[in-house]
């Protein structure tokens, strides 16, 4: 079952049309109800009259994360407080977060948007769903829970965490999807290893992971170790939450964005100018259906590229690529920028290598200086008794060099560390360690 096939296969015109009377909508709707675009829109000289066209996107002002911080809780709610019937926030690791409200039209909208992305990545009704995303003010449990039950799939809840209770779980009641982020869901993986487990017996067919930037070796990774396709979600709170594109379990070749409720453009994040399909820049959404917080063409800060070429999956909406990293990540080594998926994509190739890398900022003078700490593979670590100054472990740390210059044009000091060293993860990965603040203090 494909979940409303109609609306996913649209003619490129129906669409826009579509999209145009909606984005009409909300352009109405913001500047009747919220302040601050309707100061935005006047600095502009812009009416709701002068969008007549989808071109005219361009001419509607950009929304930034600190626009929501300076609105800090309700600024933006476009709706009176009695309609808002939930509310997410950021995790606010600096200063206040970013808050989301949503009216029950809007959760009914999301439910539908999330049981199609499901449904695109293989979920069918009547099946299990193992949902290992975190529950709470975090979009993404609560966001495949609603989907997966609109699909009609028996939803597991499990939230992340109690990790060999999960594996009791998945053996018990036998999914068939199971939803996470990938570093976690890997984490999942090696337990059951431990234990004396086989992960490719198991009843899971499909995983949904996203919530952090993944690379294809680490979907690679997950498919071979669990027996199952694994495809990539994108979401984000600011504009609705998980199930704003999805990739399709044919293809696993770019994510279909939900076109009858999301607008894309992708920018140069310099000149803020739109690119051309197919050149990465800075994704920016515009919502058309949410009524408590809409946003007009935020700055997401996730670097991608999208294409308008059909799938072979049949649907006709625009696709996203994985997404590379964001533009606050991306790390300049020696005058060189690199995002840290692309440092992921080298070491996922170097079977030495445990799948787990962090990278560690420090400042040395006036310089930043940039380390990479790895793990050495559980087999050969005991095959080396366990020596971290052997010289396998000296030759294999000058390999990652030399594939890091040759595929990233870095050179960066490499430190190999024993199995299980670098702390495993219960959500999003933590794989940038900034210690340049403290070593300037």
């Amino acid at each position: 079952m494909i979940f409303n096939r109609e609306m996913e296969t649209l003619p490129r015109e129906d669409m826009e049309a579509l999209q145009l009377k909606r984005l009409q909508q909300s352009v109405r709707h913001v500047y009747e109800n919220v302040p601050f675009y309707r100061e935005k829109f006047a600095e502009k000289g812009l009416t709701p009259e002068d969008i007549q066209s989808l071109d005219d996107l361009k001419k509607l002002p950009f929304t930034v994360k600190k626009d929501l911080r300076n609105n800090y809780p309700f600024g933006l709610f476009a709706v009176d407080q009695s309609k808002v019937v939930r509310l997410h926030a950021s995790s606010g690791t600096s200063g206040k977060p970013t808050v989301v409200g949503y009216t029950r039209n809007d959760i009914d909208n999301w439910a539908e948007i999330v049981a199609r992305a499901i449904a695109a990545a293989g979920g069918k009704p009547g099946e299990v769903l193992h949902n290992a995303y975190g529950y709470g003010l975090f979009t993404g449990g609560l966001g495949l829970h609603y989907g997966s039950e609109k699909l009609g799939m028996a939803t597991v809840p499990v939230s992340g965490g109690n990790t060999e209770r999960q594996i009791m779980l998945i053996e018990d009641f036998k999914p068939t999807v199971i939803c996470g982020t990938p570093s976690y869901i890997l984490n999942i993986v090696e337990t059951m290893e431990k234990m004396g487990k086989n992960p490719q017996e198991s009843s899971l067919k499909y995983g949904i992971f996203g919530a952090e930037p993944w690379s294809m070796e680490m979907r690679h990774e997950l498919e071979n170790r669990l027996g199952i396709k694994a495809v990539d979600i994108y979401g984000l709170s600011e504009v609705i939450g998980p199930g704003v594109a999805i990739e399709c379990a044919e293809a696993q070749d770019g994510l279909h964005i939900q076109e009858d409720h999301f607008l894309v453009e992708v920018i140069d994040p310099e000149t803020l100018e739109n690119v051309p399909d197919g050149v990465e820049g800075e994704l920016v959404f515009t919502s058309l259906t949410k009524e408590a917080m809409p946003v007009i063409r935020y700055r997401t800060g996730d670097v991608a590229s999208i294409t308008h070429e059909p799938c072979v999956c049949g649907r006709t909406t625009v696709r996203m690529s994985r997404v590379k990293g964001r533009i606050d990540d991306m790390l300049i080594i020696r005058g060189i920028n690199v995002f840290p998926s692309e440092i992921e994509n080298v070491l996922l190739q170097i079977e030495e290598l445990e799948p787990h890398y962090q990278l560690v900022l420090t400042r040395k003078g006036p310089l930043d200086d940039v380390q990479l700490n790895v793990e050495i593979d559980r087999d050969v670590f005991y095959a080396l008794s366990g020596d971290l100054n052997h010289d396998k472990i000296k030759t294999i740390a000058r390999d990652i060099k030399r594939q890091l210059k040759n595929q990233c044009f870095i050179a960066i000091e490499v430190n190999i560390l024993a199995p299980g060293a670098i702390p495993r993860s219960e959500g999003k990965a933590v794989r940038i360690i900034d210690k340049r603040k403290a070593a300037s203090v």
